[in-house]
């Protein structure tokens, strides 16, 4: 899952307010992004060269190289060949230096579903090369894109979606998009067997469950008592398709000039075939309203300014686009809360035990009982 605010992705801004997205595994981190000039797992010697023979284009022989950084997972580079126009850059994904085998199948898990998916109504960057030799860089990469759009973390850009009107098209657009995702057809695309859709709902209640039994920070009941709810209460699949996993504004690049128009969704590294409704549930958790004080401080407050509408809003809009019956959204809801909990709890275990490459991570086992409490009240009092 990727942090609030700080997604570490595809493009570059439109608007110099604006920030850089995208990152997956530490779901409740906040960071400032920023581009630096290191190249550490992606070395412009051996980058350019490669990029030169698998391109068919020697003017990539020599690069620069820029890490967007902040991420805790995959890495993002920036790679624009050497004194070239910033509009010449491409992308290339990597998982972290030092990953396992697991991490390293997700760039081309990744690089399939993105690949998949162009030609249909969601906007993808389009793929230029997947690399599985890992003599190349020590791990599995690809290269796309660069989509340049903004970027919605903690704040609009100034200039940018300034009216009511406009705030609600970037809300509906958000939807739309989604909703064009769960209408593909996974078979049609080349995705039958990018997952197993059958069981998928009780497969993630049982893999969070054991996240959090592995990073338990201290003795939780409520936790505990929540994942024994969500798994005692596991609602039917009516639709299965492809989900995106960490569905969310700040996984999307938007356009400047038309704001209810998304230009690329990014972050696609946890991407599956299973029940569409597990995506709105998790962007309601990023969907504060105004005048709320939800006490998890890693999320975002823009959908609190005029213009953006409600949850309820955004699962009668979705309802009508896709004809899903959201009657039970509300388990969904609570397992996105109890998902993202399990995610904050192994922030804190890694922090505590040196593992955050000096990441800052005071106060993160605050934010874990909100949580919980919120999916208790989506479960039990079908709060949304």
């Amino acid at each position: 899952m990727c942090p609030p605010g700080r997604c570490r992705h595809i493009g570059l801004l439109a608007e110099p307010a604006a920030r850089l997205g995208g990152a997956a595994e530490a779901g409740a981190a906040e960071a400032t992004l920023r581009r630096v000039t290191t190249s550490a797992g992606a070395d412009p010697a051996i980058v350019g060269p490669y990029l030169a023979q698998a391109l068919g284009d020697p003017r990539w022989q020599a690069v620069r190289v820029e890490l967007i950084a902040a991420g805790m997972s995959n890495l993002t580079y920036v790679v624009t060949p050497e004194g070239g126009p910033a509009e010449d850059a491409v992308i290339l994904r990597r998982p972290p230096t030092g990953a396992v085998l697991a991490t390293a199948h997700d760039m081309v898990r990744e690089h399939r579903v993105v690949s998949a998916l162009a030609g249909t109504p969601v906007p993808v960057p389009r793929t230029l090369h997947l690399a599985t030799d890992t003599s190349v860089l020590g791990a599995p990469f690809y290269v796309m894109e660069r989509v340049v759009g903004v970027h919605v973390a903690t704040e609009l850009p100034a200039g940018w979606a300034t009216t009511p009107a406009e705030r609600r098209a970037v809300a509906d657009g958000l939807v739309d998009v989604l909703a064009d995702l769960h209408a593909v057809d996974p078979v049609a695309v080349g995705l039958a067997d990018f997952g197993r859709p059958e069981g998928f709902l009780a497969r993630q209640v049982r893999r969070w469950s054991t996240q959090w039994a592995a990073t338990r920070d201290t003795d939780r009941p409520a936790m505990d008592a929540l994942a024994a709810r969500l798994a005692a209460t596991v609602p039917v699949t009516r639709r299965s398709g492809v989900v995106h996993g960490d569905y969310r504004l700040d996984n999307c690049l938007l356009d400047p000039q038309v704001p209810g128009r998304v230009r690329a969704v990014l972050d696609w590294e946890m991407s599956t075939l299973g029940d569409p409704l597990t995506d709105l549930g998790l962007l309601f958790v990023y969907w504060p309203e105004p005048g709320e004080d939800r006490g998890v401080p890693a999320v975002s407050a823009v959908t609190t300014l005029p213009g953006f509408p409600t949850r309820a809003e955004l699962a009668e809009r979705y309802a009508a686009r896709t004809g899903a019956d959201t009657d039970q959204l509300a388990w969904y809801v609570g397992f996105a809360w109890f998902k993202f909990a399990a995610i904050i709890a192994g922030v804190v275990a890694r922090s505590r035990a040196g593992a955050m490459a000096g990441k800052d991570a005071t106060g993160y086992a605050g934010r874990i009982g909100p949580c919980v409490e919120l999916g208790r009240a989506a479960l039990e009092d079908g709060l949304l």
